[in-house]
């Protein structure tokens, strides 16, 4: 009982400082570049810069008193509130600039988020009660108040208070600088940047506190305390050398990374692997910071991200000697503690890599986009539990390609997978794995930068499926037994749950054919068409006859197409409007369209073209007995075989009710 009511509290307590820090994050590092622009700004045109100018050394002091804490102050409201908050954020951060003769990087994360969180409470009262042609009147008016009202009191109170609290903290800096103790402050930063605690140090007190000191000498290595690359790259070359397996193997490429990328997240694993060896970048730590006193040298400017690159161009002009001799030793050092650690040390379970990679993604509380980095770009830590097929519109060739996936991963004997379809507009970072048209990788990547991407250019029979199948098999271990025959048969009701908002659907019984999706005025035995363009015409008139779409929703469906083709494979292409063409569809609807002799779809030969219009995932369902026809080559020569229209309306409620 004393372990829980012990341990409990301070993985409370750690996820409480994470997620501090994590906000205080996002109001600075949106704003670096205005950082750097400030910082590049004063090394070069400043009286002691490489190019001395005293006109464009006018835009430093404005930069810094107004620019910066404004930018922070409306960055900190936009996350509170939106636009709303941003605004009034920014204007209440301008009390506290006015109140204090220093830069207001502090007051500025004190009072954007203040105020905005203060103007949602304000709208939720009178939310709803306001009488119809007065709304603008209130809001504008509510804003501008509280705006006022709270300049005023970051200029009176806030203002002052944080000036107080900057000045003391400024005075423990000199102190430790004074008594040579800075370099202890690497005890308290090294794990907390193992921990993830690292963004409520550096960016909620040493940027402010630097950038102060810098704007009064030019220079500070307050900057320098948690991004010098040096602790990080001597563990990584000491792995490269004297680690084994996986660990070894990875190290050199995870060096550069950290030491030339700046993402300084990628050694966290190796240290977890083996936590005693979190005294080489301690140590490390030291060496560079103890460097910096001794040289006096130090940053203009925040280094973000902690590359060598970021640092350098950061450093000022009389630092480089004294900041290459940091990041040299701290290097030297950490190396040196590491390679003894390794050298000595027993291998142990503990020594797996992507053990270590997963207990640091469970510590970080979300998934590490530096993963496959470490553990192979195909290679997942921890098991798969959700994939997602992603395409533009979220309700076409993601649907199919989402229920021939879902099929085949089910078959393996992984039914407990989700996989799911979404448009890229809807995605978030929380999908093991992302499949996309190889056109549209690029687009989805930064959206979900954690998970595993796959592309492919064919959405019914591609080949990466096969590779997923395996990649699950491996990241999951053992599978139940696979499906026989006859549960295979029934599986693909299960491609219902198209998307993680259709399991009402699911639930509601079998979509049948007649149930106003595809009916016998929406199938073409044989299609007039004779090329790709004319084919998404006629396809798009018929849904249009059926009262499903207007003139507009089938222009979306060319412009769909010259994008990203919607050629499926196995003869069949299924053009539809892209995502913004959605308020085009008036109700949910399929029509087919045979071409016994095939017509030429940008190079593939195409004998079906389907139609798609949906809304509220009625449509799935039918996709999904598609998607099953089309990867079963008996069932495509029978509608290729077919002479009569109910028979393939027949063939397609079969597959349903199966």
């Amino acid at each position: 009982m004393e372990t829980e009511t012990v341990e409990k509290p301070r993985a409370g307590l750690r996820v409480g400082v994470q997620k501090f820090g994590t906000f205080l994050s996002g109001m600075i590092m949106p704003n670096i570049g205005a950082f750097i622009a400030w910082g590049l700004i004063t090394a070069l045109f400043i009286p002691d810069g490489f190019l001395p100018n005293e006109k464009l050394a006018l835009l430093v002091d404005p930069m810094i008193t107004f620019l910066l804490p404004l930018l922070i102050g409306y960055t900190g409201g936009h996350a509170i509130y939106g636009l709303r908050g941003g605004v009034v954020g920014a204007a209440a951060t301008m009390g506290v600039i006015v109140g204090t003769d220093i830069p207001m990087f502090i007051g500025a994360m004190i009072m954007g988020p203040l105020a905005a969180w203060v103007m949602k409470k304000l709208d939720a009262l009178w939310e709803g009660r306001i009488k119809p042609g007065f709304e603008m009147l209130v809001n504008n008016f509510s804003a501008g108040i509280l705006a006022a009202i709270m300049a005023i009191l970051g200029m009176l109170i806030v203002g002052p208070a944080v000036k107080a609290f900057s000045q003391g903290a400024a005075a423990a800096v000199d102190f430790l600088v004074q008594h040579g103790l800075l370099p202890l402050t690497s005890i308290l930063i090294e794990p907390a940047k193992i921990l993830f605690l690292n963004n409520a140090i550096n960016h909620g007190i040493l940027t402010p506190l630097g950038t102060e000191e810098s704007l009064n000498a030019g220079k500070s290595m307050l900057f320098l305390l948690e991004s010098n690359p040096g602790p990080g790259l001597g563990l990584l070359l000491a792995y490269t050398v004297f680690g084994r397996g996986m660990a070894r193997a990875s190290a050199p490429g995870a060096a550069l990374i950290q030491f030339v990328g700046g993402i300084h997240e990628i050694y966290f694993p190796y240290v977890l692997m083996k936590p005693v060896i979190v005294l080489a970048p301690i140590l490390g730590g030291m060496a560079g910071v103890f460097t910096l006193v001794v040289t006096g040298a130090g940053l203009r400017s925040p280094a973000a991200p902690g590359s060598i690159l970021a640092v350098y161009a950061a450093t000022a002009s009389d630092s480089y000697l004294g900041v290459t001799l940091s990041v040299l030793f701290a290097a030297i050092v950490s190396f040196v503690v590491a390679a003894v650690i390794l050298k000595f040390s027993k291998a142990t379970e503990g020594d797996e890599l992507g053990a270590a990679t997963s207990k640091m993604e469970a510590m970080k509380g979300k998934k590490s986009s530096i993963s496959s980095s470490l553990v192979g770009a195909t290679a997942i830590s921890g098991p798969i539990r959700n994939v997602v097929f992603a395409c533009d519109a979220g309700m076409g060739s993601s649907a199919m390609g989402a229920s021939v996936l879902r099929n085949k991963i089910k078959d393996a004997g992984f039914g407990d997978v989700k996989v799911t379809n979404s448009a890229i507009a809807n995605l978030t970072d929380t999908y093991d794995i992302v499949v996309t048209h190889q056109d549209l990788t690029d687009r989805a990547k930064p959206k979900t930068e954690s998970a595993t991407h796959v592309s492919v250019d064919n959405f019914m029979n591609s080949p990466r499926y096969d590779e997923i199948v395996e990649l699950v098999r491996k990241s999951n271990g053992g599978a139940d037994e696979p499906a026989d025959a006859g549960t295979a048969a029934a599986a693909p009701a299960a491609a219902a749950t198209a998307t993680a908002d259709e399991s009402s659907e699911a639930t509601a019984g079998e979509a049948q054919p007649g149930n106003e999706i595809l009916k016998s005025d929406g199938v073409i035995l044989a299609g007039t068409a004779t090329e790709r363009d004319s084919a998404i015409e006629e396809v798009g008139q018929l849904l249009m006859q059926r009262g499903s779409v207007d003139a507009d929703y089938v222009k979306a469906m060319h412009e769909r197409e010259t994008s990203v083709s919607t050629y499926m494979g196995n003869f069949l292409a299924i053009p539809h409007g892209t995502n913004d063409a959605k308020e085009h569809i008036n109700h949910s609807a399929v029509a087919v369209v045979r071409y016994p002799e095939g017509i030429d779809w940008g190079g593939k030969d195409v004998k079906f073209v389907v139609g798609v219009a949906g809304l509220n995932n009625e449509h799935l369902k039918i996709l999904a007995s598609i998607a099953k026809i089309f990867t079963n080559k008996e069932q495509v020569a029978q509608l290729e075989q077919a002479t009569s229209v109910q028979e393939i309306l027949d063939l397609f409620g079969k597959v349903n009710t199966k």
